[in-house]
């Protein structure tokens, strides 16, 4: 999980953002990203792409990076906009707004299979959240911050179950919204095969 980060730090980069997003996926709600520079020589035992750990362990490593973390940027970009300018680039914006959150600058961006405009030396690594800890760390900041914003919107829409399936496709959400119809938060964009032009 340091590979990438070891070979940088010596060639004397320590300020080293990993960046993430989620719910690229998902019909319902904001996309969350975060970015997270750890310090030089730090490593974390148990980090992992945060889809592999179970929610107690993420807790428990989101603590953890937040109490060692050099600089972490968190940022949302929501539904409208999704919708408005398509869930690639509102993922590569909220990618983009997180690095420019952090109290720190970094000088290299490593990002789970993204470019994002930004002048810094970036490096697209592919299952980054699985091969580089700095990227694992920014996915489980992004997947509690999101987990517990769904928590808050299954408040607002009990009946469709956004506590337990975080607004991805499952059979409970799509027959929810064919049975209520889809709420403000719902992604319009993304519902065309599940529901007819008129009840939008």
């Amino acid at each position: 999980m340091l590979t990438q980060e070891r070979e940088l730090w010596q060639r004397g980069i320590r300020y080293i953002a990993g960046i993430d997003e989620v719910g690229r996926g998902c019909l319902f709600g904001d996309v969350v990203a975060a970015s997270v520079i750890l310090p030089v020589d730090l490593e974390i035992e148990g980090i992992n792409d945060s889809k592999k750990l179970t929610p107690k362990k993420r807790e428990e490593l989101y603590q953890i990076i937040q109490e060692k973390a050099v600089a972490i940027g968190i940022s949302r970009v929501d539904v409208e906009t999704i919708d408005k300018i398509n869930i690639k680039q509102a993922a590569r914006l909220a990618m983009k707004n997180a690095v420019l959150q952090m109290a720190v600058q970094p000088e290299m961006l490593l990002i789970d299979a993204e470019e994002i405009d930004l002048d810094i030396p970036q490096i697209s690594l592919i299952k980054g959240d699985a091969i580089s800890q700095s990227i694992a760390a920014a996915s489980i900041i992004a997947k509690v911050t999101r987990d517990r914003l769904c928590e808050e919107w299954d408040q607002l829409y009990p009946q469709y179950g956004i506590k337990q399936h975080k607004g991805y496709a499952t059979k409970l959400h799509r027959e929810m919204i064919q049975f209520y119809g889809p709420t403000p938060l719902h992604r319009k964009s993304f519902l065309t095969n599940i529901l007819q032009p008129t009840l939008f």
